[in-house]
């Protein structure tokens, strides 16, 4: 490691903040020595926060319904080979009840942007999950709606709400993206959902087409000044049903030299070691871990349809990533030092990082 790279390491340790070019700088001159440097202190400062807690969330995907078409993702409407499925309100509200016997206390529903899924729909089944389980957290990952449907679904009880933000760039933003979706309308969404009180998640695909390491400064940058609650970044995996198909995936190596750097900008983050890592690699996810990340996400979507959300190819749907494989995530957690646990996981044992 150059004197310049643990200069500007040591900094971004102690004051938690980088210039644009000076992200830049540090990922294009990385190195294993850094990346270790860097995760070292990933892994301390969140150990004063958080211990050896890995947090989990059920995640029950509801829908493979999208009216957006992504260039990127595999249930774009404009993939008619996609197989669609919409989940019951019952089978929801059932799934959520598996997972609080499993013992999570958090629920994710997460799907594509379906008309379906209105504001009264959704409001009536928040309300079933915080009556049915007042100690859950209920997060959603719906896509871009309006301030009045993101107000409704909080009011319902709603606590989190995941939107990644894809990439802080606007060119790079509209070359991943039909005409029809905005830039200035995914910033909207997010600056909305944090003045209603939500805790707020933002994140980006690593090594997605036509990313650059300027691009990718830019997201840190935008993720120091926005402080998220939550941050999801995984590298990016083509979809044989897209245009792009043919674009070379992100890597473990850069993604988790980025779980690092986000770590040391905002230490209380959660940060999830995705699926998408657990795809590219089979250790992935515990790579994740050991850089920084502290979230798991099983899954809790009825067997018959964790196939068909395939947002990139080969993901991984049997197995370990299942909610009711919890002894085995349990296990290969503590393998690596680390303890599963099912509690929300409140970013506000942080704080005083800010």
């Amino acid at each position: 490691m150059n004197e310049r790279m643990k200069e500007l390491a040591e900094r971004l340790i102690t004051k938690h903040s980088l210039a644009e070019e000076e992200y830049q700088y540090l990922i294009e001159n990385r190195s294993a020595d850094a990346a270790a440097f860097l995760a070292e202190h990933a892994v301390r400062v969140r150990r004063e926060i958080y211990g050896n807690a890995v947090f989990v969330r059920g995640l029950i995907e509801i829908c493979n319904i999208c009216k957006n078409d992504c260039l990127y993702c595999g249930i774009r409407r404009s993939n008619r080979s996609c197989d669609r499925y919409r989940l019951t309100e019952e089978q929801i509200l059932a799934c959520a009840d598996e997972g609080y016997l499993l013992g999570f206390r958090t629920v994710v529903l997460q799907g594509g942007e379906d008309a379906y899924f209105s504001d009264e729909v959704m409001c009536g089944m928040i309300r079933q999950l915080k009556s049915a389980h007042p100690d859950c957290a209920v997060t959603l990952s719906l896509g871009e709606r309006s301030l009045a449907s993101y107000a409704a679904l909080r009011e319902a009880g709603a606590d989190r709400y995941l939107l990644r933000h894809e990439t802080a760039d606007r060119e790079h933003y509209e070359r991943l993206h039909p005409p029809e979706m905005s830039f200035d309308n995914r910033m909207r969404c997010l600056n909305d959902l944090r003045a209603l009180g939500y805790q707020v998640g933002c994140g980006f695909m690593v090594g997605s087409p036509f990313q650059t390491s300027q691009e990718l400064a830019e997201d840190l940058k935008f993720i120091e000044n926005f402080k998220p609650d939550m941050c999801g970044i995984g590298p990016f995996v083509p979809h044989h049903d897209t245009p792009f198909r043919d674009e070379p995936p992100g890597t473990l190596e850069l993604t988790c030299f980025l779980l690092s750097i986000i770590r040391l900008i905002y230490p209380p983050v959660l940060l999830p070691a995705t699926t998408a890592l657990g795809t590219i690699a089979p250790d992935g996810r515990e790579r994740g871990i050991l850089a920084g990340a502290n979230v798991v996400m099983p899954n809790l979507s009825p067997i018959s349809v964790r196939n068909k959300y395939e947002l990139y190819d080969n993901k991984i749907c049997t197995g370990d990533e299942s909610a009711q494989s919890r002894s085995c995530l349990e296990q290969r957690m503590s393998a690596i030092g680390y303890e599963i646990v099912t509690d929300i996981g409140d970013i506000r044992k942080g704080k005083r990082y800010e």
